[in-house]
């Protein structure tokens, strides 16, 4: 199995590696099939720790990469990390304020984006389907990136990962999933919107991918990209909803906890 991954191209390997984290949040999603309900406790500390994970992923995998590969190639390593770094988060504003989408735990009347009479379940599905679009870049670029046969990009580095990035889609598919079910929908149809909300990364991860082949001098800003968009919606949304119920100390041990499994993950491996 692991020869046979080698074997593959960058892209193919970028596919494979998303379709293993949309398959986590469908695993996530799964929940909603034995629970009608989740333990807000428990989901608040998945939530922390996938914020964790984001943010380590966001610097050990995607910054610290871009400055390396600037400074090996005689640039100025701060402006592609920064200049890339904005344009994410910039990315990500401005695809919050037009697509629209509802947090969970929220009420119809505080949907964001563009208004619409789209059904609630629709908007939550689409709330994790904008999480999942910088996770998926983030997991394409890193494998694109190993085209380029830089140093600073290794194959278990890129590995490392699309793991963390999959250990955390698991809260975010149940985050979905399972509050649907509580309003009164199917098992089915709760399970299908939660899965649903990951299929965007395979996608964003193919799309990540060929472009950094393409552009290879891009590389260094299109990490940098990634790492804002992901930096952003942890900012602007993981942390708040973990922090919904005000079960403040449980999410930020969790958030710790998280980020030292992507550390341990990205500099073990890498």
């Amino acid at each position: 199995m692991s020869d046979w991954f080698l074997n593959l191209t960058p892209v193919m390997q970028a596919l494979v590696a998303t379709l293993f984290t949309w398959f986590m949040t469908a695993l996530g999603a799964s929940v909603v099939i034995f629970f009608k309900t989740i333990n807000r406790k428990m989901l608040d500390g998945m939530l922390g720790a996938a914020a964790g994970v984001m943010i380590a992923a966001s610097f050990w995998s995607l910054l610290a990469p871009a400055i390396e590969m600037t400074e090996n190639a005689g640039g100025t390593p701060w402006i592609p990390a920064t200049v890339g770094f904005l344009s994410g988060g910039g990315f990500l504003w401005l695809v919050d304020k037009i697509l629209p989408h509802l947090h969970s735990g929220y009420p119809m009347s505080e949907a964001e984006g563009i208004k619409t009479s789209w059904q609630r379940s629709t908007l939550l599905c689409l709330a994790i389907t904008l999480h999942n679009i910088p996770e998926g870049l983030a997991v394409g670029v890193a494998f694109g990136a190993l085209a380029a046969d830089l140093p600073s990009a290794s194959l278990a580095g890129a590995i490392a990962l699309a793991v963390g990035i999959g250990i955390q889609n698991f809260p975010e598919g149940s985050a979905v999933s399972v509050p649907l079910r509580r309003e009164g929908m199917s098992r089915a149809k709760s399970f299908w919107y939660g899965q649903l909300s990951g299929m965007v990364e395979p996608i964003a991860g193919v799309l990540g991918a060929i472009a950094v082949i393409w552009m290879e001098p891009l590389l260094p800003y299109a990490l940098s990209f990634a790492a804002g968009a992901m930096i952003y919606v942890v900012v602007e949304e993981v942390i708040p909803e973990s922090q919904l119920a005000r079960n403040t100390d449980l999410a930020t041990v969790g958030a710790m906890c998280g980020f030292a499994i992507m550390m341990t993950l990205d500099v073990a491996l890498g």
